[in-house]
């Protein structure tokens, strides 16, 4: 109701404007001696007033109804618009603590990443350590062995050689009747 008040002031300005401006404008006219006003000029004066009052009478109610349709159309404008707003910064606001969350996240995943790669590193150096461990072992026991097998070697070409050298010796100084008395003697064990 207070916005038709207002509207009705605002309309009765501006027509007691209107008239003033007329009449300032023949009343102008006059003093600079024209008279050029007659009485059909003050009859359209009338006129202009009595049809500019019928007109303000008329499309008051109209005019007040539409611009407070406009008024209220705006509102409902303004209200729906504040509310798309709102709706917008609540979704700006889970989108933004979403992405504080998918921050956190990654940082979670690169950490365990990490994490993984130390343990990877670790087993690998783990593996890498005992490998190491069982090639010296087993390169120590090839070691042993060739040493076993060379000194073995060694004592069997040693005793080939005293064997050899010993014949030569006994050859040299056994007699024909020596030889035929130990084989006497061998054959006389093995019969027993």
């Amino acid at each position: 109701m207070n916005a038709s008040v207002t509207l009705r002031k605002r309309l009765l300005t501006v027509l007691g404007i209107t008239v003033v401006f007329l009449l300032w404008f023949a009343g102008a006219a006059m003093a600079a001696g024209e008279s050029h006003w007659l009485k059909t000029d003050t009859y359209k004066l009338m006129n202009f007033a009595v049809l500019a009052i019928a007109l303000f009478f008329l499309l008051k109610k109209p005019l007040s109804q539409a611009l407070n349709a406009r008024i209220q159309g705006i509102k409902e404008q303004l209200e729906e618009l504040e509310s798309q707003k709102k709706a917008a910064e609540d979704e700006l606001a889970k989108y933004n603590e979403k992405l504080a969350t998918l921050e956190g996240e990654a940082e979670e995943i690169v950490a365990e990443y990490v994490r993984q790669g130390e343990e990877a590193k670790a087993r690998i150096l783990a593996e890498a350590e005992k490998t190491a461990e069982k090639l010296e072992e087993q390169a120590k026991k090839n070691i042993e062995n060739e040493f076993k097998k060379a000194k073995e070697d060694i004592q069997a070409e040693i005793i080939d050689k005293a064997l050899e050298k010993a014949e030569e010796i006994i050859k040299s100084k056994i007699s024909d009747e020596d030889q035929d008395s130990l084989v006497d003697e061998y054959l006389d064990k093995v019969v027993a």
